[in-house]
C-alpha cells in the first residue's frame, strides 16, 4: 500500500502541470534535514520546459529558503539539544561571522545543519534569511546552467573517468 502511494505521489509530482509545484515541494523538503537533492527536479523541469528556466530557479530558491527557515526555527527552539556542542569551533565561527555564514547554506551535508545552528545562536532572522536565499539562488543557477548547457558527453566521460 505504501509503495503504491509513493508511486502515485511521484507520478503526480512529475506531471507537467504541477512541475513548479513539485520543484517547490522537493526544494522545501530537501532543505529540511531530510537527505534529498532538489537539483534533479529543477533540471528536469527546465529540460522539459526551457521557458520555465527562471521560474523554476526562483521557485526552487523560495522553497529551499523556506526549508532553511524551518531549520532556523528548529534550531532556535532546540537549545537544549545542542548545549554540549556550545564549545565547538563551529559555534565560535558562526558567532564571529554572524548571519553572513548563511551564504554557505547551499553546501551539501552542512548547509541545512548550518541553518539550524544559526537559529540556535539566534542570528538576526531577516539577514540570515537573505543570505540563505542568495546562497541557494546561486547554487540553483549554477547547477541548472551546468546541467543544461554543458554537453551530455562531458558528463558521461566524467562518470566513466571516475569509474562509474
Amino acid at each position: 500500500m505504501i509503495e503504491s502511494a509513493i508511486a502515485w505521489l511521484l507520478a503526480f509530482l512529475a506531471a507537467p502541470e504541477v512541475g513548479l509545484t513539485s520543484v517547490f515541494i522537493i526544494a522545501f523538503v530537501s532543505a529540511t534535514l531530510v537527505p534529498l537533492g532538489s537539483e534533479p527536479a529543477v533540471f528536469a523541469v527546465c529540460k522539459a520546459n526551457p521557458e520555465l528556466f527562471w521560474p523554476a530557479i526562483l521557485v526552487a530558491t523560495c522553497g529551499n529558503t523556506l526549508g532553511g527557515v524551518v531549520d532556523y526555527w528548529m534550531g532556535y527552539y532546540a537549545k537544549a539539544a545542542f548545549a554540549k556542542e556550545r564549545e565547538s569551533r563551529w559555534f565560535a565561527w558562526l558567532s564571529h561571522y554572524g548571519a553572513k555564514t548563511m551564504l554557505l547554506s547551499w553546501l551539501p551535508g552542512i548547509g541545512d545543519p548550518l541553518c539550524t545552528l544559526g537559529g540556535w545562536l539566534k542570528l538576526p532572522f531577516w539577514p540570515a534569511v537573505g543570505y540563505m536565499a542568495i546562497g541557494k539562488f546561486a547554487r540553483y543557477l549554477t547547477m541548472t546552467v551546468a546541467l543544461l548547457y554543458i554537453p551530455d558527453g562531458f558528463w558521461r566521460s566524467l562518470v566513466n573517468m571516475l569509474g562509474g
